[in-house]
């Protein structure tokens, strides 16, 4: 279920200059806003098979901030925001009494983002839910914010790949039926005609997560248009949860570009 988010720049509280790594504050800004409610909280997680303490508790993605005027302080690392309001979308795989808890808990709020030397103030101005689309057994879609797809070498070292990639396809694949299992409980039968192919050349984005900690660490993501070949479940986890890794961390969410009748 995805829904769209328009946040107000509260200009006037910290200024307009956001850092350009906020992607993974962005994760702390949505369970804090969502486990304000706590009995709320804890009766969604139960409706959807979930616990307060699980660690299942990670099917959702997120995009980045959609900004409709700014400017990129190279220099500093930052954006500066000149809109008075910026766009953001928000998906969860659970279904069960999802929309009524997420409005309630996201409408109304104010939260920062960024850090001491960079913060802006947003407040939440409106939250409403997208249709969903017709599923198919194949269709196109396009990034909201980058694929992550990560390969662990002998070395120790981890490596992130292209969707493009031909190992890309067989990831995104192991993660969707982890999904699956994951939510549901069970393994997935079936996926044997599985297919994933980029259309067009994918844009690579680096993000800092934690940066200037000793916990820094640099992750690298694509943003691409895709063609994707899947049963109809596995299709609507990938657009409910993301595609490829780290979708609770803001990677992969998509929108459709349209279905192809097969």
């Amino acid at each position: 279920m995805q829904f769209k988010i328009i946040l107000n720049t509260e200009k006037h509280a910290f200024g307009n200059a956001l850092p350009l790594n906020y992607q993974y504050e962005l994760s702390a800004v949505i369970y804090k806003i969502l486990s304000s409610a706590s009995e709320e909280y804890a009766s969604w997680l139960h409706d959807n098979g979930f616990t307060l303490d699980g660690k299942r508790f990670k099917l959702f993605t997120y995009s980045r901030l959609f900004i409709p005027s700014y400017a990129i302080d190279k220099k500093r690392a930052r954006i500066i925001i000149n809109s008075d309001a910026v766009e953001w979308y928000v998906s969860f795989l659970p279904e069960e009494s999802t929309e009524k808890f997420v409005q309630g808990v996201f409408m109304n709020q104010t939260f920062q983002l960024g850090n001491q030397s960079d913060l802006v103030q947003f407040h939440v101005q409106s939250i409403e839910v997208l249709p969903a689309p017709q599923f198919e057994d194949e269709m196109i879609f396009e990034t909201l914010s980058p694929i992550c797809i990560s390969q662990h070498e002998d070395s120790g070292k981890t490596s992130y790949l292209s969707p493009s990639d031909e190992w890309a396809e067989e990831s995104i694949l192991s993660s969707l039926l982890n999904r699956y299992q994951a939510f549901y409980g069970i393994p997935y039968a079936g996926a044997q005609d599985f297919r994933f192919n980029v259309l067009n050349t994918p844009k690579s984005v680096l993000i800092t997560f934690k940066a200037n900690t000793p916990e820094e660490t640099k992750v690298r993501g694509y943003m691409c248009r895709f063609k994707i070949k899947a049963d109809k479940e596995l299709m609507k986890i990938m657009y409910e949860s993301g595609v490829g890794m780290k979708g609770s961390q803001g990677w992969g969410m998509v929108k459709t570009i349209q279905a192809i009748n097969s």
